[in-house]
């Protein structure tokens, strides 16, 4: 199989704007695979792990140059890390907007899927935006916990009510639009986002908590909200193609922490 049959493959099914950022970045379409990789950022550090390894294509879910259409040429970060993947002989695709617009988008269901959490997903009226109602009411003292231990996010962030069971939970994973609009919702106990303005949606659910309302914000981070949904697109490309091996590498946290120092 050719790098760009696998990529038609798995746009199948999914929908995109006439302008979409899910276009080929590097390296040859035509490129036999014997080994595909998938990651969440392409870093630096993952292009080397998938050179290392020997991947002929790695797919991506977001930019590779710091724009969603990646349209930055001459910053000397962008010039180096270009010439690195050059070098690397690597096929890259991004799967992003194909990846978002399905029946069932691939994001929420692979969080919800390694969260181990059973319940319905709806869509909202809002692009990327999902409702999920809990078959088991939780907190978010609990849920934030199962992101940590399930997901390996290092640090989860709860504003708003810790201790009350909620089972209306909005999924805005990523940086999607309609957060403040979920969030303000009566039905709406609980709304988990990738990135969040502080001043505007974390304060207004510590004041609801303040006055007696049940009301969450849980900020994941960009890359612990949505790279389930790529690990889970490894997963079933592992399943349904023997014809070559497939990895997941994981990128990391963007951010490092005061205490990792004890361990250098």
């Amino acid at each position: 199989m050719k790098a760009h049959e696998l990529f038609e493959e798995i746009i199948k099914g999914g929908q995109a704007e006439k302008i979409t950022c899910d276009t080929l970045k590097a390296g040859d379409p035509n490129k036999e695979l014997k080994k595909v990789a998938v990651t969440m950022f392409a870093t630096v550090e993952v292009v080397k792990k998938a050179k290392e390894w020997g991947a002929d294509m790695l797919i991506v879910h977001e930019p590779t140059y710091y724009d969603h259409f990646e349209n930055i040429e001459d910053l000397p970060v962008v010039v180096a890390k270009r010439k690195l993947i050059e070098e690397s002989g690597i096929t890259i695709y991004r799967y992003h907007d194909y990846m978002h617009h399905r029946e069932v988008d691939q994001i929420p269901e692979g969080e919800i899927y390694y969260l181990g959490l059973k319940g319905m997903l709806e869509k909202t009226p809002y692009s990327a935006s999902y409702l999920f109602t809990s078959d088991e009411p939780i907190t978010a003292l609990e849920l934030a916990e199962k992101m940590e231990n399930e997901l390996k996010i290092k640090r989860v962030r709860i504003a708003g009510t810790r201790n009350k069971r909620a089972n209306k939970i909005a999924l805005c994973f990523g940086t999607p639009g309609g957060v403040f609009e979920l969030l303000t919702d009566e039905s709406i106990q609980m709304v988990l986002t990738g990135e969040a303005c502080e001043w505007k949606l974390a304060e207004y659910a510590r004041d609801a908590d303040a006055l007696g309302m049940n009301k969450t914000l849980i900020v994941m981070g960009h890359i612990g909200s949505e790279r389930d949904g790529m690990r889970l697109l490894a997963k079933r490309l592992g399943e349904n193609h023997t014809e070559f091996e497939t990895r997941y590498i994981e990128c990391g946290e963007v951010y490092t922490y005061t205490e990792e120092k004890l361990c250098q």
